[in-house]
């Protein structure tokens, strides 16, 4: 279990220190800044190496709604779960704090957003609450889909990184005008422990909508898609 437990500690620093790092540090980049398509390919990235670099000892979660949504579908062992979802929450701190290590040493840096989530005014696009929600339901839904099937037995097992990598970078594209694109608590929590302020107080929603959306991908898989 420490094994298990420390893959998924590294992996999902590593995805807070890509994902959220490609947003503060490289995103708008004077001239040859990366943007939202490269932000969101960072993020699919980090998950596709991962998913090569430790899914053989963890699996690969490094997000609390992919390890409820895989326990609800009948892949992941209730009884990890919570040590798991801890876990996560401790890696991404982590990766957040690496982070703000990095960014801080730049000479005129302010902490602006630090690639929270938000709704309301804190969302990139200004999108309400209700169209936040229903976004983090209807991507984190659609992304345990994609893994559930990916990794099933008739799968073809080792394309199944490249596949959830894809679609976490598609899920980026489509969702970060409209809440930053969490999918993932563990991610969004790191990054508001350090904006403290309206982030902590809107963490809650990157929390429910995520979890929500797996919940219901585990049932829907398992009930009517699932043939393994």
């Amino acid at each position: 279990m420490i094994k298990k437990l420390s893959a998924e500690f590294l992996g999902t620093a590593w995805l807070v220190l890509g994902g959220c790092g490609s947003a503060v540090l490289a995103a708008a980049f004077p001239d040859v800044g990366i943007g939202l398509l490269g932000v969101s390919l960072a993020f699919g990235l980090t998950v596709l190496t991962m998913a090569y670099a430790i899914g053989p000892i963890s699996g690969c979660h490094l997000n609390p709604a992919v390890s409820i949504g895989l326990c609800i579908g009948g892949r992941f062992s209730a009884k990890e779960l919570f040590p798991y979802i801890i876990t996560q929450v401790l890696g991404g701190i982590f990766g957040a704090f690496l982070l703000y290590m990095i960014a801080s040493g730049k000479a005129d840096f302010e902490l602006g957003g630090f690639a929270a989530n938000g709704y309301g005014e804190y969302s990139p696009g200004g999108y309400s609450l209700g169209a936040v929600f229903i976004c983090e339901v209807v991507m984190t839904f659609f992304f345990l889909m994609i893994i559930l099937g990916a990794t099933s037995k008739k799968a073809v097992s080792n394309l199944a990184p490249v596949a959830i990598g894809l679609g976490l970078t598609l899920i980026h594209l489509i969702s970060i005008p409209v809440s930053n694109t969490s999918v993932n608590p563990a991610r969004s929590l790191s990054q508001a422990v350090f904006v403290q302020d309206w982030a902590l107080s809107q963490v809650w929603v990157f929390w429910a909508a995520p979890i929500l959306g797996a919940v219901l991908a585990g049932v829907v898989f398992i009930k009517l898609l699932s043939k393994d």
